[in-house]
């Protein structure tokens, strides 16, 4: 008895004949829209941070009233001097060059709200009034840094808003020299592209091993000096220092510079930088006006 053959499927279309071209039916395009994902917010674990603030002394106390309205800090001040030329006082009607250099440790969260606050509550953008910036920090005692970020745990950074090295615009420059050289110093450093910057009375602890390694010594009574800079001004400015008042030269300088994240006081935010990156900032043109002013005198 035969087996039983499997049964072949036929198909229903019919064979195209051979050299016929085989016509395609078109897709119909989607009308729907295609979705645009919306970039997720990367939010980053809050950190403490260094506020640096030179100002005149009588807004030491509003700042810190500032501080504690909003945020959570611990404040710091130590008493500097201006560095302005006399012909800038003159000009803008500063007598006293006083003035009170806070650090204050913020949380990161607060930092931009923080700044914004300064320059709006305090004015502290027009000239004259002074200047605050941040700076990041590797490492703060953990006590402080509980109180800090415990105080302000609801709030969040995003990573967006975390600066950058690529992004920063200023640099802070600190020289150390024996007393009585800071001046020099300054002249030096404007002489290369520094608008200025403040002075701290300090004093060299024992340096002995330091001074032995070294072949010199180090005067005990010193000055520090700060100078906020523009970041592609700041090698000019340290290398110049380093030449004339550095380790070498009676003054026994030291320089070294820290990163500066934002300001406020410098002219106008670092954001308000980017929108208006031609804009004069008011003190240079105040520096302007009064190193005219002083020509005219001089005669030159």
């Amino acid at each position: 008895m035969p087996k039983n053959e499997p049964q072949k499927r036929t198909s229903s279309k019919k064979p195209t004949p051979q050299g016929a071209q085989v016509k395609k039916t078109p897709t119909k395009k989607s009308t729907t829209p295609a979705r645009t994902r919306t970039p997720r917010k990367t939010v980053v674990p809050n950190r403490v941070k260094l506020l640096i603030s030179i100002l005149n002394l009588e807004d030491e106390a509003r700042l810190n009233e500032l501080l504690n309205e909003f945020s959570v800090s611990f404040a710091f001040s130590v008493m500097g001097r201006g560095t302005a030329q006399r012909a800038i006082l003159s000009y803008l009607g500063i007598g006293d060059t006083h003035k009170s250099v806070m650090l204050s440790l913020i949380p990161e969260s607060d930092e931009d709200t923080i700044l914004n606050m300064i320059r709006d509550e305090m004015n502290i953008f027009l000239v004259g009034r002074g200047i605050s910036f941040t700076v990041p920090l590797t490492g703060v005692t953990e006590l402080i840094q509980n109180d800090i970020l415990s105080a302000s745990a609801a709030k969040s950074t995003e990573g967006r808003k975390i600066m950058k090295d690529k992004d920063r615009k200023y640099e802070l420059i600190v020289a150390i020299v024996a007393a009585g050289y800071a001046d020099t110093a300054m002249e030096i450093a404007r002489s290369v592209g520094a608008a200025g910057g403040t002075i701290l009375d300090s004093k060299s602890v024992d340096n002995s091993k330091a001074e032995q390694f070294l072949g010199i010594s180090l005067h005990e009574e010193s000055e520090i000096i700060l100078i906020l800079s523009m970041r592609e001004a700041s090698d000019r400015i340290m290398s110049a220092l380093v030449d004339s008042v550095g380790l070498k030269s009676d003054a026994r300088g030291v320089v070294f510079t820290l990163p500066v994240d934002k300001t406020v006081g410098v002219g106008r935010t670092v954001r308000e930088e980017k929108d208006s990156e031609s804009a004069v900032k008011p003190e240079d043109a105040a520096v302007a006006a009064a190193t005219s002013e002083s020509k005219k005198e001089g005669g030159t």
